[in-house]
């Protein structure tokens, strides 16, 4: 319910990218075994510091998880996930990016997959990425 108070919950600002590679797949990272939500698929990224813009988290994420860069500029806001846990409130916003230096690699996931977009429903994903993947698809479906 959107009227329902705060509370003592912690918001947790989350930042991810969707790469999107010249063919239309996007890069999904496959969370490392044993950590929360291990071994379920996700847009990589990461918490937002204190004090920090969300663009330049993204850019620092993804430098840290991936090995690449991204110039800020060329990152596109996609949506935006909430959601309620116990102890805290996560907010994810997806931002979206066809450009960027290096190849990617897993530096910290098990694994990455460049995925259609239109696959992603059947993997098994972490309930805060599930409606950004339609959120994703709306921008690549425009001519």
């Amino acid at each position: 319910m959107v009227d329902e108070p705060f509370g003592s919950a912690t918001l947790l600002l989350v930042v991810a990218i969707a790469l999107v590679a010249a063919d239309g797949r996007v890069l999904l990272a496959q969370r490392p075994r044993g950590s929360r939500h291990g071994g379920l698929w996700e847009f990589p990224g990461g918490k937002v510091e204190s004090g920090e813009r969300p663009e330049a988290a993204l850019v620092r994420e993804v430098r840290e998880e991936l090995g690449i860069e991204i110039d800020p500029r060329d990152l596109a806001p996609v949506g935006f996930a909430s959601e309620a846990e116990a102890k805290r409130h996560l907010l994810l916003l997806l931002y979206r990016a066809d450009r960027w230096v290096g190849e990617p690699t897993a530096l910290v996931a098990d694994r990455l997959a460049w995925v259609a977009v239109e696959a992603m429903p059947a993997l098994a994903m972490p309930p805060a990425d599930r409606p950004l993947v339609e959120a994703l698809a709306r921008p690549l479906d425009r001519p």
